[in-house]
């Protein structure tokens, strides 16, 4: 790998708290900083623009995927490294896929949840074999992760499959460990089977 790319998922909203803007301001940074791609939905607003924006101010590029329906409605970011404009929803998730190293879930709402649940199914079933992470800033995703929990408990998910997805309270040592994690990756991607 030679740049590594960490597709970040969040909201287009900033949320009711300053700690969701503020922690996605510091894993653009972050990403920026350490010379790292961003991969993103491509859009201007809410938690999808702090990040978007940090990673261009640290010094970082910047890669959005966005339909043209959203697009149309002026939601696209036009400061970016790349802005891929694409037809659909699909075509969006898949690209965003296959430019990654990496995947992590900011705070955000019924967007981000498919996309992260989707991008860890994709992996549970072998479609890649890149780093799933879920960043819980201010617990935001204590209830989901219990639910998880219950899943687990009630027999639907399994151990192996709740290890795939890591989850941290920090974003740096979570990031960290995605990029280590990603460097370990061993199976091709076959997203042609989605």
């Amino acid at each position: 790998m030679s740049v590594f790319s960490v597709c970040v998922y969040c909201g287009s909203r900033l949320g009711a708290s300053p700690a969701y803007a503020g922690v996605a301001r510091e894993v653009g940074t972050w990403i920026g900083r350490k010379g790292w791609r961003l991969v993103y939905g491509g859009g201007r607003a809410g938690l999808m623009g702090q990040v978007a924006d940090a990673t261009l101010a640290a010094g970082g590029t910047a890669v959005g995927v966005i339909p043209q329906a959203l697009m149309d409605r002026e939601m696209g970011h036009q400061g970016l490294t790349e802005l891929h404009i694409v037809q659909t929803m699909h075509e969006r998730k898949r690209m965003m896929a296959e430019r990654a190293d990496a995947f992590l879930a900011l705070p955000g709402g019924i967007g981000t949840f498919e996309e992260l649940f989707e991008v860890w199914t994709w992996r549970q079933l072998g479609y890649h074999d890149k780093p799933v992470g879920l960043l819980n800033t201010d617990g935001y995703y204590d209830g989901l992760i219990a639910f998880m929990q219950h899943t687990q408990q009630a027999g639907f998910v399994d151990q192996r499959q709740m290890e795939l997805l890591q989850v941290d309270t920090q974003p740096l040592p979570l990031l960290e460990r995605l990029a280590q994690l990603a460097l370990t990756a061993t199976e091709p991607d076959d997203y042609s089977r989605i």
